[in-house]
């Protein structure tokens, strides 16, 4: 039977879940965290279009702070694959206007796909909050219009990279070896070193050859590890 690769949940995060996934992610909300480790893309994604459809501003404002910090980590492709499955006026112009912000990671230069004119963030009154308090120096000629008083930027309500990775083993694998499927795949096996290749690719979003060879390997390096001699120096008579 052959293997067809899944690059989008079946569903996405319902509101509860959603909560904890971010608390998950290095966000800090008034929530328990995840019992799971969460998907880094699944959950930006689930918080960007809970925020804007519900114009919720503030969390709209941790996500942007959150991916000002842990962009370098953040998987670009699975991102764009993420994206381009919701073509949502809004969603688009929103990761477009992100990824013009960070117009100096070309890794997500193919999330600037929104073509239409600039968006208004807030459904009313744009004109005079910037009038009054300017634009926001991050979505400045982006598809995005943002008064600069409205998206707060607080990098206390968000871990820092070494901290997250202490708690995120993707993320963690993530900084060790690049932002890919790779990475993901490692930190699963960590947690589940029986999983079938094809298991492993579906989890993990990646493609079944990806997922053979990372089991390959982390099997072989297991198998070196337990075979290692102890390093403890034998006594000479």
């Amino acid at each position: 039977m052959p293997f067809n690769r899944v690059t989008v949940p079946a569903a996405m995060t319902t509101a509860g879940a959603l909560t904890s996934n971010l608390v998950g992610i290095g966000i800090s909300l008034a929530a328990p965290g995840p019992r799971i480790e969460p998907n880094i893309e699944d959950t930006l994604m689930a918080g960007s279009v809970d925020a804007l459809e519900r114009a919720d501003f503030r969390l709209l404002a941790l996500l942007v702070t959150w991916f000002g910090i842990h962009s370098p980590w953040v998987n670009a492709d699975r991102l764009i694959h993420l994206v381009k499955a919701r073509p949502a006026e809004r969603i688009l112009a929103f990761w477009s206007a992100l990824a013009h912000w960070k117009a100096s990671d070309h890794r997500f230069s193919r999330l600037e796909s929104y073509s239409g004119s600039p968006i208004d963030l807030l459904p009313v009154g744009t004109e005079f909050q910037i009038a009054r308090h300017g634009e926001d120096e991050r979505f400045k000629n982006s598809a995005l219009r943002v008064p600069a008083n409205l998206l707060r930027d607080r990098p206390g309500d968000v871990l820092e990279p070494a901290e997250l990775a202490s708690r995120h083993s993707a993320y963690r694998w993530r900084i060790i070896i690049g932002p890919s499927y790779r990475a993901d795949m490692w930190a699963a096996l960590e947690t589940e070193p029986g999983l079938s290749a094809a298991v492993l690719a579906r989890q993990t979003y990646g493609s079944f050859a990806t997922a053979w060879r990372v089991r390959r390997d982390f099997t072989m390096i297991a198998s070196a590890s337990a075979g290692t001699p102890s390093c403890t120096p034998t006594r000479r008579g």
